[in-house]
């Protein structure tokens, strides 16, 4: 077997865990029955980091229940110990299981990637070398694929080993003991960018129904979150790049901007050899469509289309200009040209190096042009940013922003997962921030110089649309938070 082959080399410490591994392989079952409401909370939250249907390599599988309750497309488990991976065979034989240990690197080099998760959960604790091990991951991975890393709090060792020594949890070899910055930092220097981070589950025991309630909406809050036992860690490759970008297609959706149309066009430069300008007009009062016909016929050396949103509100105007753009970049430009197009090269420039992979437009670090937004919705939109920081696990300083941009494939992927979250949002941008989150993308916040409105006026209404935002708050609380 590659492990005995190899055993001679390893330290006596890993020695250690894998006779550890093996004598408990044949009361692994028990143990996991014992401690099943735990697991069930484990995989309640990694069901929705990791979608059914994924390609899923787990290392340290252990008998393969949870990688198997990720019901993957392609699902591929490597342990070290021979007992667990011969159970786990016989348990799940539409899996595929390997004997191995994953600090080998020949047993990685013998795994056929690449996959949409990588998952180690606990098994950090087990590795020699942390930041080895995780580099070698590299070459499994595509620019889609994400490392998750579960762990447990280094707080609760001492609970944990009590739980040990009175027979309430399966008793552990040595482990590497590490705090969120710990493993932070050995993902950072593997080349891993963590993405987000969630710390869960305050209670491990059912307690009558009570566990699942306070661990679903609890655990998560504020400061309580720093007394949970499970914490995760989602990252991606800095060594996988995605096919090179070429293309851009900027779109403007407009609805009674014909004053803004021209100007527009006369603003957004050449930062990029290929750029598609789509105009979506809105059903408009004041002859803007007229004013595209005309600007179009004015420039014909630039690539500009028109269309007509075949709905209402602003999402359905971006989300149909999208399905027909061609760019490999797709970007969102408000036609009241509050957010300066000279401004467009530095989210090309974002993305395009791959530092991020939805590039979310700020008004509120900088400040903004007096009389740019009115009082109370900038305190509604600073409250809102906080909000919705804390939900996705990524920071983000304005979420109504309208510049936001990703690719044309990632905006692919989040259509094709949208019915998780359903028809719920007028604006789109919430569609798009949420759907990024679910997808687990990197998301920068650029900060952008907010400018004052030259023609026509505001089509924001400061009451009806905030309530609409409270009810976005409570939708993402609901559908990504409280898991």
């Amino acid at each position: 077997m590659v492990f005995e082959m190899s055993r001679n080399a390893i330290s006596a410490r890993k020695a250690s865990i894998h006779t550890f591994s093996e004598r408990y392989a044949a009361s692994r079952d028990r143990w996991r029955a014992k401690a099943s409401f735990f697991h069930r909370e484990d995989q309640t939250y990694l069901r929705f980091l990791i979608p059914p249907a994924s390609r899923v390599l787990e290392i340290g599988c252990g008998t393969g229940d949870t990688l198997a309750g990720l019901e993957p497309s392609y699902g591929v488990g490597v342990d070290f110990s021979q007992g667990m991976i011969a159970k786990a065979r016989e348990r799940h034989p539409g899996l595929m299981f390997r004997l191995g240990d994953a600090e080998d690197l020949e047993t990685i080099e013998g795994i056929e990637g690449p996959f949409d998760f990588i998952l180690i959960l606990d098994t950090i604790g087990s590795f020699d070398d942390c930041q080895e091990t995780i580099s070698r991951l590299h070459r499994l991975c595509s620019r889609e694929t994400r490392l998750v890393i579960g762990y447990f709090s280094h707080f609760w060792w001492p609970i944990l080993r009590m739980a040990e020594v009175v027979g309430l949890r399966m008793p552990y070899p040595e482990q590497n003991v590490l705090s969120p910055a710990d493993v932070r930092s050995f993902a950072r220097l593997a080349d891993f960018d963590p993405v987000k981070s969630e710390q869960r589950v305050v209670l491990p025991v059912a307690l009558f129904g009570v566990g699942r309630l306070v661990n679903r909406f609890i655990s998560i809050l504020p400061g309580i979150r720093a007394l949970a036992l499970r914490h995760f860690l989602v990252c991606r490759s800095t060594h996988a790049q995605g096919p090179e970008l070429k293309s851009v297609t900027v779109v403007i959706p407009a609805r009674n901007e014909r004053g803004n149309i021209e100007p527009a066009v006369q603003r957004i430069g050449d930062f990029c050899s290929d750029i598609e300008i789509l105009f979506v007009e809105g059903h408009s009062q004041d002859g803007t469509f007229a004013e595209m016909e005309r600007v179009k016929s004015v420039y014909p050396d630039r690539d500009i289309k028109i269309m007509s949103q075949p709905g209402k509100g602003k999402a359905d105007a971006v989300f149909s200009a999208f399905d027909v753009a061609r760019g490999d970049v797709l970007m969102i430009l408000d036609a009241d040209l509050t957010m300066p197009p000279e401004q467009l090269p530095k989210f090309w420039e974002a993305i395009q190096s791959g530092r991020g992979e939805f590039i979310n437009g700020s008004r509120l670090v900088y400040r903004m042009d007096h009389g740019a937004m009115r009082f109370l919705n900038l305190i509604a939109n600073r409250l809102f940013s906080v909000l919705f920081s804390w939900i996705l696990n990524q920071r983000y300083t304005d979420t109504l922003c309208g510049t936001k941009v990703l690719r044309r494939t990632d905006y692919l992927r989040l259509k094709a997962g949208k019915s998780y979250f359903g028809d719920f949002d007028p604006f789109g941008d919430f569609d798009l921030i949420f759907g990024a989150s679910k997808l687990n993308l990197k998301s920068i916040d650029l900060p952008i110089r907010y400018a004052a409105r030259n023609y026509g006026e505001t089509q924001i209404s400061r009451f009806t649309h905030g309530w609409m935002l409270l009810k976005m708050v409570a939708f993402a609380f609901l559908k990504i938070k409280a898991r």
